[in-house]
Order: structure tokens, then sequence, then C-alpha cells
């Protein structure tokens, strides 16, 4: 068929099996705007701020193992854009970010807000590149889909030139929908994995990471159970395992439980599986070495650039998370006598798992955890940005469904509440939580204005300290007693709720919080708590400024 370009586009996404789009509307790519109009499988997401489009592109991303898909407009858009770029990039979620460009002839002129947008985004994204030939916009959005959801999924960047769009009489053919290739792992791999894992005296799975979905959880828990394998997860992928798991060890990261670490420490063979072995998982590279001296190491990972990349590897296998899982849980275990040790494991989580109902501060949020456990679903989908504020749910939380978390391992703050909008668009029926700090609700607290405009059920739960915590902690680590440029002057945000046509209770108590939250998950639509808490009260592991101060 002769089609327009934009036209075209919007087919060749269709084809490929996009829903939804997250957009701030820029007349760079009013063509595409225009053919969106007209499309009725695809559900446009309008949003306020370009890094809150991203965000929730990056999040749906990692909701449906498919690309989010985000369309802002060129210059101040794009580097707003980038934020959610670098996310998907640390958090290996596929995502592909449009970007309306300036005409091709202005090009090279520094014209009206131009960047070069491939090179802008090259050292973040898996792929940027330019579409100048409307005539190739399939190859370029088959490759485009291709390369965010292949191996370790990423972002891809295409910036659009305005005169591109507007091309007309178009004949090039939509290319079929691309799948993501699922390699199998090597049978002899298989068995040398198993025999190492038969062999060991102190083995230690951690898992998570690049292309985890629920087949990978639900075939490698049957694995681990069987052999009595600990399996810990890594930073922010608690939902990688059921914590109902008879093998769940708990969550590494920050802050995470002693008892986990030691056990970290002391395995001699550690089976990592789709996990990088980040900086946040591994506390700095120093509680798994680079080198690991006196631990075998069995790295499982989708990308064959990522194995051996930085760790010593005693065995590599490249296989997809879901075939790896499958194949180990179809796998003949007989010769591997069961360990005792995962079932201990768990016993050391759910103990470290479990919140005291004992009060020390006015408003104490290992209590209002346990008033959170027990009044919404376990299967809630807890969304949150960065900040100290996340240590109580990280250790409390049972993260039971899946998805059931969305945090950037990347560490970006404001990632909570466009997370939520996302969420509550994609699963309507099901309970969606924002988890913020003061500091990280209002770097995108606009995007309320979003939930209000397409009447989605969300809650946000603001920690209200009037400071940037987790740098005030590392102040009066560092530099005790000299508070500099951390402290906060915050609007009431239960009436921020209200304005966008919510529900919203500022809440100064343990007894408050619980009354609060009860009314609130009998309602619909936005619900706010604005939870105001002590400064004193620091973190989830119990640092305090005045102990910090005492240290």
């Amino acid at each position: 068929m002769i089609k327009t370009a934009s036209r075209l586009l919007v087919d060749c996404l269709v084809e490929q099996g996009c829903d939804r789009i997250f957009t701030v509307p820029g007349e760079s790519f009013l063509p595409v705007l225009d053919s969106l109009a007209d499309c009725g499988a695809i559900d446009t997401v309008t949003c306020r701020q370009e890094g809150g489009v991203t965000f929730m592109a990056c999040a749906d991303g990692a909701m449906t193992g498919k690309p989010g898909v985000a369309f802002v407009t060129r210059g101040p858009g794009a580097t707003n854009a980038s934020i959610g770029v670098h996310v998907a990039m640390q958090d290996s979620q596929p995502m592909i970010l449009f970007i309306g460009d300036v005409d091709s002839t202005m090009r090279d002129r520094e014209g009206f807000q131009e960047v070069d947008f491939p090179a802008f985004f090259a050292p973040i994204a898996k792929w940027a590149a330019r579409i100048d030939d409307a005539a190739r916009i399939p190859e370029y959005i088959a490759r485009a889909w291709s390369t965010a959801i292949s191996g370790r999924p990423g972002p891809v960047v295409l910036a659009l030139p305005e005169d591109m769009l507007h091309e007309a009489n178009i004949t090039s053919p939509v290319r079929p929908a691309v799948t993501r290739p699922a390699q199998a792992p090597c049978p002899d791999a298989m068995g040398t994995m198993m025999r190492m894992i038969g062999d060991a005296a102190a083995p230690l799975a951690i898992a998570g990471g690049a292309g985890w979905n629920e087949r990978s959880r639900h075939y490698f828990t049957e694995f681990a159970e069987r052999i009595g394998l600990p399996v810990a997860t890594s930073f922010r992928r608690q939902d990688a395992l059921p914590p109902s798991s008879s093998v769940y060890a708990g969550n590494l990261g920050y802050g995470p439980n002693p008892k986990l670490t030691e056990r970290v420490k002391n395995a001699d063979l550690l089976l990592v599986v789709g996990a990088r072995m980040g900086e946040a998982t591994t506390d700095g590279y120093a509680l798994v070495t680079p080198d690991h001296p006196d631990q075998a190491l069995i790295h499982v990972h989708p990308d064959p650039d990522e194995l051996g990349s930085v760790y010593r590897t005693d065995l590599a296998l490249c296989a997809d998370m879901a075939e790896f899982a499958e194949s180990a849980a179809l796998w003949d275990t007989d010769d591997i006598i069961p360990f005792d040790a995962g079932p201990q494991a768990h016993d050391e989580w759910l103990a470290w798992n479990t919140p005291r109902d004992d009060q020390h501060f006015d408003l104490d949020l290992a209590a209002a955890m346990h008033t959170a456990r027990r009044l919404l679903p376990e299967d809630a989908i807890i969304c949150n940005g960065a900040g100290n504020f996340a240590g109580w749910w990280h250790r409390y939380w049972p993260y039971a469904g899946f998805p059931s978390q969305l945090a950037p391992t990347a560490g970006a703050m404001g990632y909570g509440v466009p997370a939520a909008v996302a969420a509550a668009r994609r699963f309507p029926d099901r309970c969606v939580v924002a988890a913020a700090g003061d500091g990280c609700f209002l770097m995108n607290g606009q995007e309320l204005a979003t939930a209000a405009q397409y009447g989605l059920n969300l809650l946000v739960i603001v920690f209200d300290n009037s400071t940037y915590g987790t740098i005030r902690m590392h102040q009066e680590r560092e530099f005790p007693g000299r508070e500099s440029s951390t402290h906060l002057a915050n609007p009431d945000f239960a009436l921020m709720a209200q304005s966008y046509g919510g529900w919203g209770k500022r809440v100064t108590t343990n007894a408050e919080f619980g009354a609060a939250l009860e009314e609130a998950v009998a309602m619909d639509g936005i619900r706010l708590i604005h939870c105001i808490t002590d400064i004193e009260q620091l973190s989830a592991g119990g640092a305090t400024v005045s102990g910090l101060r005492g240290a």
C-alpha cells in the first residue's frame, strides 16, 4: 500500500506488537501524532515531562518483556528523556525512544534545539541511529525491536527528521514481527554445572536480571527447591523468586541481611543466573570480588558480551533465562544430595523480613510496614525510586507476585510515580503502590496529573523527613554534625493529591497511618498518604543520626 512515512512507522509498530506509547507531544513529530489518532491498536498516554515518559516506558518494558515505547521532541525533550534511557540500560529493560529531530536541511548548523542524537545516546543505549530514508522505516523498526529484546535487553534510540516524516507515497512493505532468540543451554555445560553443584559444600545462587520472566521464575524455583539450593535475588529483583519458596534467602543490595552476606562470603560455589553482578548487588564489588578467590563461579546470562566481562568465570553458559531454568528443572539431579542450606537460609530471611510491631518513633517505619503487610495484598506492585525510604520496603515487603517490584537498579530518583502510572495502566485490577521519599516524589510527582487524566487507581505513600535522607546519612558518617544542602522545605502532599482530584491524608503517628491506609484501600482513584517521619530513623538497618554522630 502507498503510505505516508508516519503512517508506515505506526503500522510497523503495530506489527511488532506495540500496544501503548508514552509521550509528551512536540511539533517535530506532528505527522506521527496525526497517524496515531487513527490507530485503534495503540493506546497513546500523554504525560507531563519527558523524564516521566521514559520512566513509564522503561517500567512497561519491565512488566511485559516487550519494548516500552516513548516519543519525545528534540533538544530539551530528548535530554529530559535521557534519564529513562540510562535506567533502561543499567536495568537491562527493553525500550525504544523515538525523537522528533530537526529537518535534515537544518542539520549541522546548530539549528533550533539541534543535538546529534546518535552521538548523545550512544554511551547509554544498545543502539542509537537516525532514520533518514523513509523507505527504510520497516528495516529500522524491526532492527530496533530486535535489538531491544535480544541478548541483554536494553534501550534503542531512533531520531526522526521532521521532513522525513512528511514524506508521502512510500511503498515499502511492513516487516513481520520479530521474536526474542531463545537459545537453550549447552547440554555438556549443563552436565558440568550439575557436577560442580553436586561437589560443592556450600553453594548459593543469585537470580534475577536480564530476560527474567514468569517462566524462568517458575522453573528455577522448582529446580532450586528440589536440591535445597539457597537462592538470593540481585538488587531490586526480589520478585525473581516467590518469597514463599522454601529456599528463598532474601535480597542483596543496600542493607541486606547480615546472615545472607555471610552466606555469600562462605559459599564455595556461586551460581549467578541472569544478574550482572553489578556494584549494588556485590556491595561495591567487595562482597564478591571480580577474582573471588576460593569461590567457583557459574554465570548464566543471555548475552555473551556480559559473560567474563568483569568477573573471572569458571563456567559460562550463554542461554535464554527461561530455556536455562526449564532445562535445569527437567535435569536428572539424583546424583545431587539435597542441601540443608536452602531451608536454613529461608528461615534466616523470614526472621529478617518479619517487621516488628513495637514503636520507637511516633511514626515508626518498621511498624508501618507491619500495617502495610496486614492491609495490602501480597502481590501488590510496589514502585519506588531512590532513597533510604526504599530500604524498609526492600527488607519487609514480600513481593509475592510477578511482576511486583518496579524499582531502578540505576538508583534514579523520581521513578516511582511514573512507574506506578504505567503499572496501573497495564494492570488495572491489581493494587499499585508508589512509595516515595519527599525528595523523590517531587522529582516526578506531576505525573499524578497523568493518572488523573486516565482515571487510574494507584496509592502513593510519601515518607517526609524534610531531608535528602540518603545523602544526610552519608554526611553524618563522613562529616558528623555538619549538615549541608540536604534540608528540604515541603508542601502539604495530601493537599497536592486533592488538587489532582484524589484523596489525601497527612499522618504523624502509627495509629494515624493504619487508619489512613485502611481508608485508602477501600476506595479507588488517586490516594496519597503523607507520612511525617523523624530524620533520626535514617535506615531500615537501624542507622540513626545520633548513632552516626556518636560513632
